[in-house]
């Protein structure tokens, strides 16, 4: 008997952690489609003024972001719609950009953390991590060629963000090494990323 409970205990959690990503994503979207077709235009704004709703929306959406788990959008747009939508007052810049490292920092840590505690064929085995071994073993040699510091410059280019986390994981980084050049790479990303998008929207005049 016991060991039948052990068994369905760690079948259950073999599931959450290959599924429950995708459980979770089923959740939000049917959340975003029954606001959109049982709430008005009144209703959006409402939620978009009020920082207790939309700052937990935007922390989870660079959680999932950092995560490599943000199927839905481009990451790099993320930051951009929000101060098109939220705001452009030095204020607004600042939280948004602030929720966006720490957000993403939170992520890559844990994404992290599972490549270093899982090992590469645990994190392979997951049907949604989406990076082929191919790639992971090119990321791997950059890894072992720069060293740590690369982790930051990774993360402050196009289409390399994140793209070092799980070979530092699996080089069994410290922690707080970790963390620190992952929350840097990601601000000089993201104040560049709103620097950006700020010249454009003045330049069209938004």
């Amino acid at each position: 008997m016991a060991t039948d409970e052990a068994g369905r205990s760690v079948a259950a959690r073999r599931w959450v952690l290959d599924y429950g990503v995708f459980v979770l994503f089923g959740t939000i979207a049917l959340a975003g489609i029954y606001l959109f077709l049982s709430r008005d235009a009144e209703f959006a704004r409402q939620l978009l003024a009020n920082e207790r709703y939309w700052m937990p929306a935007m922390f989870a959406l660079f959680v999932l972001e950092g995560a490599m788990l943000l199927y839905f959008a481009p990451s790099e747009s993320l930051v951009p719609v929000a101060l098109l939508v939220i705001g452009q007052s030095t204020r607004d810049i600042a939280v948004i950009v602030g929720i966006a490292v720490v957000g993403a920092t939170v992520g890559q840590y844990l994404l992290f953390l599972l490549a270093k505690r899982g090992g590469r064929e645990r994190l392979l085995d997951r049907p949604w991590f989406r990076v082929s071994e191919e790639r992971l073993e090119r990321f791997d040699g950059w890894f072992d060629r720069w060293g740590p510091y690369v982790v930051p410059v990774s993360n402050s280019l196009l289409f390399t963000r994140g793209m070092l986390t799980v070979p530092a994981g699996f080089a069994e980084m410290e922690d707080h090494h970790f963390v620190a050049l992952s929350a840097l790479g990601t601000l000089a990303f993201e104040l560049a990323l709103a620097g950006l998008a700020l010249g454009v929207f003045s330049f069209l005049g938004i």
